[in-house]
């Protein structure tokens, strides 16, 4: 093995492929179980790092707090968090009282860890049942998921719709894009790299000449294509 793969680089958390913590403006969350109460939205604004626009909310008592910003949602709307809400944009309420058909976004995977799932631009969810003991929905990949109804979500279509619909145009934009994310780019393709430098390396053509499914307990160097598959071939 000739140099460090790409993979490796990534992995080893140096600052060239660290996300920046200066573009961040702070934890986008869901609020905490004891946080409830209206707050009104004092501005939306652009975190360089993410592609989904960020609502800056108010609370009665003066605390302020970042959410994912909902379509429609404007400065001075009021939007809650509680366990019996009103079903509207940017209202955050348990899965179990959510009713079936409602759009959902920046979804809980477990109570109370402050929203893991669907939190990109555009993307929504659909809770499409309820049962004894779970609440199933949809993700935007089409899967369903059975949840645990104490999770919470918030109501609506997250702000930022259609932005992959503008090309880039120019290599330098998308560079800007990927730095602000921590990513490398342009990289090349493994099977275009010499042997020394990826496993995928050397020979002809654009075939990785070699299996592309590695274990999970492979060493790092050997750790490249598809890790640990559930499944391999054609469906």
């Amino acid at each position: 093995m000739g140099k460090h793969l790409r993979a490796q680089r990534l992995g080893n958390g140096s600052p060239s492929f660290r996300a920046k913590s200066w573009r961040r403006l702070g934890d986008i969350k869901l609020p905490s179980l004891e946080r409830t109460g209206e707050a009104v939205v004092m501005d939306i604004v652009h975190e360089p790092g993410r592609n989904a626009p960020v609502a800056q909310i108010r609370y009665a008592d003066g605390q302020e707090r970042l959410i994912i910003a909902p379509e429609g949602i404007r400065v001075g709307d009021t939007v809650m968090a509680a366990i019996s809400a009103e079903i509207k944009a940017g209202n955050t309420l348990p899965l179990a009282e959510i009713p079936e058909g409602t759009p959902i976004f920046n979804i809980e995977s477990r109570p109370g860890d402050c929203g893991k799932l669907v939190r990109a631009s555009g993307s929504h969810a659909v809770l499409i049942g309820h049962d004894f003991g779970y609440a199933s929905v949809q993700l935007p990949s089409g899967q369903i998921k059975d949840m645990d109804p104490r999770c919470r979500a918030t109501i609506g279509v997250v702000a930022g719709g259609g932005r992959l619909d503008k090309p880039f145009i120019k290599a330098g934009k998308r560079h800007h894009v990927m730095l602000a994310k921590g990513k490398q780019y342009p990289h090349t393709r493994a099977v275009a790299m010499n042997i020394v430098d990826h496993p995928f390396g050397g020979g002809r053509g654009k075939n990785a000449g070699r299996p592309k499914t590695i274990a999970r307990g492979a060493p790092p160097g050997q750790k490249i294509g598809l890790i640990a598959a559930r499944r391999t071939g054609k469906r």
